[in-house]
């Protein structure tokens, strides 16, 4: 018998994504997002969040096997992510996956949210090369990885942010630019006009005394706003900030997950996350790497951002790799660190009745 067609759910914050894959190939998938709804507030609200996971859940699922022209008993197993992310966000998700995986008899996969992305790129690329480097550069996450196989192995981590992501960093600072949310399109696009040498800002953790794959993005976020002060609100050069700050954010990105790649003597780098959008982050990347002689992997955009699919291309890997499924009493891990692919925190226990 061959592998089953994986279900995948991602409903960890402000995006419900389904995807289906089978053997490393998408399928079909579909995403609803609620970022609308939060533009507003300048970030996400969870309440509102979970709330538009409720109704878009169902509809999703649907649109996801109508595009891989399937039907619901087609589907051979679940997978969904448990960690990390909103609490409320999750469970909408798990409680989805539960139904679901038990309505049809299959098994349940808990996956960890940034392995997703790390699997992303599979579906565009194919297997990931043992060992790998990957760059995850996210709204909430920065992270220099080591990965051998990502169902089996635990994965390394070589460097993680200290404060601010990347991604926060362009969402903070573009709401001091008077720019929209979310910040990081609003600032790849401010930036096309303007020069990224105009204002020097820092490249945070970069001195010979550094941790070489530590990040930290807070220091830079705090000279751009200081910057942004020195200028009368209808003078601000914002094409030129965001030019600049841009540049200083790829160039870090870039320039330590090389490193990484040379020190280890890995010859690829995969670079995964919403940040991987970003086009001069892309574009550093790949002159760096190739003039390093190393092979540089990044998802289409469409796999970028968070989405169902990654979550299917994981439950995926661990169905062939024969995982065991998840238990019966999965819940959620909100601030899980990535140690495994596979992610099933267990609810507690019930106290007994008095």
């Amino acid at each position: 018998m061959g592998s089953p067609v994986v279900l995948g759910i991602e409903s960890s914050c402000d995006e419900t994504g389904a995807g289906l894959v089978r053997n490393g190939r998408l399928l079909g998938h579909a995403v609803a997002s609620s970022m609308d709804e939060h533009a507003r507030f300048g970030g996400v609200v969870p309440e509102i969040a979970a709330r538009a996971h409720v109704h878009a859940l169902q509809p999703v699922v649907r649109r996801a096997l109508d595009t891989a022209g399937m039907r619901l008993s087609d589907v051979g197993a679940v997978a969904v992510t448990t960690g990390p992310g909103l609490s409320g966000a999750l469970q909408v998700g798990v409680a989805g996956a539960k139904s679901l995986a038990y309505a049809l008899g299959v098994p349940l996969y808990g996956v960890h949210h940034l392995a997703g992305h790390v699997a992303a790129d599979t579906l565009e690329h194919g297997p990931l090369p043992d060992p790998c480097v990957v760059l995850v550069v996210s709204g909430g996450h920065t992270s220099l990885l080591l990965v051998r196989d990502l169902a089996r192995d635990p994965v390394v981590h070589l460097g993680d942010t200290r404060d601010d992501a990347a991604g926060e960093c362009f969402d903070k600072v573009a709401r001091v630019f008077g720019l929209p949310y979310p910040g990081g399109p609003a600032i790849d696009r401010a930036a096309r006009e303007g020069d990224p040498e105009a204002v020097a800002f820092p490249r945070p953790l970069t001195g010979p005394g550094d941790d070489p794959y530590a990040f930290s993005f807070s220091g830079l976020k705090t000279a751009a706003a200081r910057w942004a002060e020195r200028h009368a609100p209808e003078r601000l050069p914002v094409a030129d900030g965001a030019a600049a700050l841009q540049e200083a954010v790829a160039d870090v990105l870039t320039r330590k997950a090389v490193t990484a790649c040379t020190a280890h003597g890995v010859g690829t780098l995969v670079v995964v996350g919403g940040v991987a959008a970003n086009s001069r982050v892309r574009a550093l990347a790949e002159q760096r790497c190739r003039e390093a002689g190393i092979e540089l992997r990044v998802p289409p955009l469409r796999l970028c951002t968070d989405n169902g699919a990654m979550i299917a291309a994981v439950g995926d890997l661990l169905a062939r790799a024969g995982a065991p499924p998840a238990p019966p009493q999965l819940s959620v891990d909100p601030s899980a660190p990535l140690e495994r692919a596979a992610l099933t925190p267990v609810a507690p226990a019930a106290a007994p009745a008095a």
